[in-house]
């Protein structure tokens, strides 16, 4: 998949990796990047979905990030109309394939992981985590994080799928701690709360996620695409019924950021 520009895929034996290359997305020059990541996977999505000769999927990132907004992200760049259509169309298509793809997915989280990178790790089917890998949804916490993103005061909807995914994984106060007030957790505490399947120290990783692969391969491959098209339903249904809402509203969100003071809109509620 040489023609893909920011994700990198592998395969070895009956698992390919997908890697995303660079792990941040950042602006540069003042100029807005397209979203490509968020396209390029379901586009390898896709095609390892129709290729008989994978049978596990495994998404991960580089070094000691996994999926990240950089903090040069200015997070409010005034959406225009083929912007927002852009997005919407790229997260749409791609979290159906993580969801409808019947081979299981595993996101096997090198290092830290927000925004966009937090709602793909909890729409996949196993997280295995560092145990010191941070995650953080910073929409609705701008400002804060580490590193701090956006512009403090100014937050949005975590429209990117984080009000869909997210509460299917966590206790409903954790969620609310996490999506709401922009609560960073470590993959230690998410495993302990039994939010993602595993947590290990870093130079474990590999051998964990090998392991899994493994345990997956040696399933009947029918029968698990099967069980997990049968699983989906639901994260399927949820998704097809909030994600246009909470798009819309960060969408709104964002084009309302220029009334913001000190985390205040001129116009009260």
């Amino acid at each position: 998949m040489d023609d893909l520009k920011t994700i990198k895929v592998t395969r070895e034996g009956r698992c390919a990796t997908i890697a995303f290359s660079p792990p941040q997305l950042v602006h540069k020059d003042g100029e807005t990047l397209r979203p490509g990541r968020h396209r390029e996977l379901g586009i390898a999505l896709e095609r390892l979905r129709f290729d008989n000769e994978i049978r596990v999927i495994v998404i991960t990132g580089e070094a000691d990030v996994f999926c990240m907004t950089g903090a040069n992200h200015p997070h409010f760049h005034g959406h225009t109309p083929d912007k927002t259509w852009d997005g919407l169309q790229a997260l749409q298509y791609t979290f159906n394939l993580v969801v409808e793809t019947e081979k299981p997915i595993i996101a096997k989280v090198n290092g830290g992981v927000k925004g966009f990178g937090s709602s793909l790790v909890f729409a996949c089917d196993f997280v295995i985590a560092r145990e010191d890998a941070v995650f953080c949804d910073h929409h609705l916490g701008m400002g804060d994080g580490n590193p701090p993103v956006g512009r403090p005061g100014a937050g949005i909807v975590p429209g990117d799928g984080g009000t869909i995914f997210v509460p299917l994984n966590m206790p409903p106060a954790m969620a609310r701690d996490y999506l709401w007030l922009g609560k960073q957790f470590t993959g230690r505490q998410l495993a302990d709360k039994g939010a993602i399947a595993e947590a290990v120290p870093a130079d474990q990783l590999d051998a964990a996620c090998d392991k899994l692969v493994d345990a997956l391969l040696r399933r009947p491959p029918y029968a698990l695409a099967f069980s997990k098209r049968s699983f989906n339903r639901f994260y399927a249904d949820r998704f097809n019924l909030m994600f246009d809402l909470g798009y819309a509203y960060e969408m709104m969100n964002k084009e309302q950021h220029d009334r913001y003071v000190d985390g205040r809109g001129t116009d009260t509620l």
